[in-house]
């Protein structure tokens, strides 16, 4: 039996997974994180993007999409805890793409810097959320 570790993703509304990986990978603030059972414990901020968890039952990986939060490593458990956390076959294409398409507007016919940067901020979740989508056609989900 292959060495497991437990994840917990923790959403503002709900648990949206909780169960045992033979390994995970979380888009810290850095650059992408790869956690096996073992890793030093560790705490780091994390943006935007897909979770992809290897399930020791399952041959393919899941997808969760994170709109950011705080990653936690401890001794055989990793936490996400995100304001947002959807289940990659939960995700709405269409819903982000008019997201993305909302935000660049409001950019570019900006009126004032706090308008910007809220825009800002929107179009890089729709633009996460359409990532996580595309990866998910092309594993196959």
């Amino acid at each position: 039996m292959a060495m497991t570790l437990h994840v917990d993703i923790v959403s503002a509304e709900a648990s949206i997974y909780s169960g045992l990986a033979e390994f995970v990978v979380i888009p810290a603030e850095m650059g992408e994180v790869g956690i096996y059972p073992r890793h030093t414990p560790l705490l780091t901020r994390i943006k935007a993007g897909s979770v992809r968890i290897k399930s020791p039952d399952k041959a393919e990986e899941d997808l969760i999409y994170v709109s950011g939060g705080i990653l936690e490593v401890q001794p055989g458990v990793v936490t996400i805890l995100s304001d947002t956390a959807i289940r990659g076959q939960d995700l709405d294409e269409a819903r982000a793409s008019e997201a993305k398409a909302r935000a660049e507007e409001v950019m570019r016919n900006r009126t004032s810097a706090m308008d910007y940067a809220q825009a800002q901020a929107e179009l890089a979740e729709a633009v996460a959320q359409l990532a996580a989508i595309a990866k998910l056609r092309k594993v196959g989900h």
